[in-house]
């Protein structure tokens, strides 16, 4: 029976697709479920598996081609499966004679990444693989080209014949640190580049600050940590404090937590909170659904988790899509201020950064305390200033006072 391998429906948000490395190549066996090969789409990357157990009989396209949902990639032969199962062990050693690029082991590699190596006049042995059963992939070439400076040391420059005298002088290396490399953007980063360009070609882009004393809040987080941890199994971090607030100064200016479409204005009664995440891939927003629903608990869960799966790229296109609105930390990452950009059609995101201990008045009497700086974008089309500014000093207060929430004040 022959078995088609098909490009999965894709959401109405994303219309096509770039395959990703083959994971199996023609007369290779599959398992139910196997990977075959990878789909990178401007979200997230999928992973197209087998629906039978099989032999891959062709293959239609090739790493790097453009695809759309229900385009047939190749077929399966699952009556093959049998004889390639009982074939002996000798006959699926590479031979001898085989191209390195061929066999298996270090040599093993898709046709876009042999592509690659061939434009680098790199040779598949000299790769580290990292693939499965040690297949050579994309980000292994590019690792190694990364590191070639500091591999080339001029005791590789070619050696001179006897005759060298009498023979034109070699052209000169290029110098180390001085090479370039170019590398084909990945659909993800385009679609970055293209919604931050949107939104700041469209919305009308502000920036308000205000900086906020985390000590009551560690103070809360330091007595109760070890409760917490015990009673939910997960630790308490910042992120639910700070998307708390963020979800009681939503339901207090509307306006930040709505869109614009064409000539109106979308109000949203619900509260989805995007987190954005760093992965390998580039940055990922996940969105944590009806965030006024969920307890510090259920969010830390739910942020830990996808962060775990945005970076080892397990992500589905439903948890990327949407928002309402979304919060940024680049102090993970020492910044100590930034104006962060908009995620379209959102109207505003908070930004989050670095923690220093920095004097300051408190009571008349200059003090040493937790401090954070606070950057809130907002579309100045349908956000007020005033609104905005507001909308942050709610922040503040519900921080530099976690019981707020629990009283409603």
């Amino acid at each position: 029976m022959q078995v088609e391998i098909k490009v999965p429906a894709l959401p109405e948000s994303v219309t096509e697709g770039t395959l990703g490395d083959w994971h199996k190549q023609v007369g290779d066996s599959v398992a139910v479920e196997e990977n075959i090969v990878d789909l990178e789409t401007d979200k997230v990357v999928l992973e197209i598996v087998a629906s039978s157990a099989g032999v891959i009989k062709s293959i239609a396209f090739a790493s790097g081609d453009t695809v759309k949902g229900g385009d047939v990639l190749g077929v399966i032969d699952t009556e093959a499966a049998a004889a390639a199962s009982d074939a002996p062990a000798a006959a699926e050693a590479p031979s001898a004679e085989a191209p390195a690029d061929e066999a298996g082991g270090s040599g093993k590699a898709s046709p876009a990444v042999r592509k690659l190596l061939l434009e680098n006049d790199l040779k598949a042995e000299d790769v580290k693989p990292t693939g499965k059963k040690g297949a050579i992939t994309r980000a292994d070439v590019e690792r190694h080209l990364q590191q070639l400076p500091a591999e080339t040391p001029a005791a590789k420059a070619p050696v001179a014949p006897a005759t060298a005298a009498k023979a034109p002088a070699p052209e000169p290396l290029p110098r180390e640190g001085r090479n370039d490399r170019r590398v084909p953007m990945s659909r993800l980063r385009a679609k970055i580049a293209e919604r931050l360009k949107q939104a700041q070609n469209t919305a009308a882009m502000l920036t308000t600050f205000n900086e906020v004393n985390l000590k009551p809040m560690m103070d809360t987080r330091a007595q109760y940590r070890d409760a917490f941890e015990k009673v939910h199994g997960i630790k308490l971090g910042m992120m639910s404090f700070f998307t708390g607030a963020a979800v009681e100064a939503l339901k207090r200016f509307p306006a930040v937590n709505a869109s614009v479409d064409g000539g109106d204005i979308v109000y949203h009664d619900y509260f989805d909170i995007g987190i954005a995440v760093s992965s390998e891939r580039g940055l990922v927003v996940p969105i944590l659904r009806d965030a006024d629903q969920m307890s510090y608990a259920e969010i830390e869960q739910a942020i830990r988790d996808m962060g775990m799966r945005a970076r080892d790229g397990k992500l589905s296109i439903d948890e990327l899509t949407g928002g309402t609105f979304s919060i940024t930390n680049g102090g993970i990452f020492g910044s100590m201020l930034s104006t962060p950009i908009l995620n379209p059609p959102q109207s505003a995101i908070l930004g989050m950064h670095s923690i220093q201990q920095r004097p300051v008045v408190i009571d008349g009497e200059i003090t040493i305390r937790p401090m954070m700086y606070l950057a809130l974008t907002y579309d100045h089309r349908i956000v007020d200033g005033k609104e905005a500014v507001q909308f942050l000093v709610t922040i503040k207060n519900v921080l530099e006072d976690p019981t707020r929430l629990l009283l409603g004040v």
